[in-house]
């Protein structure tokens, strides 16, 4: 076999690279320490994860429990108003809370009427929103001293959105 003039040479080829023991030609990477500062950045980063999550979850526990006692105060607030309406005979105050279905059913004077021939309440004690069906137990006692348990069925008001009154059961 003959070489072109200017060719290498198969004696001109780089040698072998050194075997073991021989010192590299750049210096290795320092590994201690490497492991220590990943496991250092992740336990940082998992904190900060927990921190930020445990304060958003407290925060819509928070505002869960402050909605569901909003709702419980507007229920007693119209509940007692209604209440208080037709114990003192003001039969158009206690009228204006219900719901306008029931507005619809029944005329403020059929209404004055029929709730004038039933007992007055002349105490209550409201419980708490039942969320799923909107309604509201109430302890109820008469002139005559009777006491009833009555479930109050609530509607809100499309445009207020106040709780209004849509049904009285006992």
């Amino acid at each position: 076999m003959t070489l072109a003039a200017g060719a290498p040479s198969p004696t001109d080829a780089p040698p072998p690279p050194p075997g073991p023991g021989v010192t590299p030609p750049f210096a290795a990477p320092p590994t201690e320490g490497r492991t220590a500062r990943v496991w250092l950045g992740l336990g940082v980063a998992g904190l900060a994860t927990l921190l930020c999550c445990g304060a958003g979850g407290t925060a819509l526990v928070g505002l869960v429990i402050t909605q569901a006692e909003s709702l419980n105060e507007q229920a007693d607030t119209i509940v007692g108003d209604y209440f208080d309406a037709l114990g003192t005979q003001r039969y158009s105050d206690a009228y204006k809370l219900l719901c306008n279905r029931l507005q619809r059913d029944e005329s403020e004077a059929e209404f004055a009427d029929r709730v004038s021939r039933e007992p007055r309440v002349t105490s209550y004690q409201v419980g708490d929103v039942n969320l799923t069906d909107l309604t509201v137990p109430a302890d109820v006692t008469y002139t005559s001293g009777q006491q009833a348990q009555l479930e109050i069925t609530l509607a809100q008001d499309q445009g207020t959105g106040q709780f209004e009154v849509c049904g009285v059961a006992g």
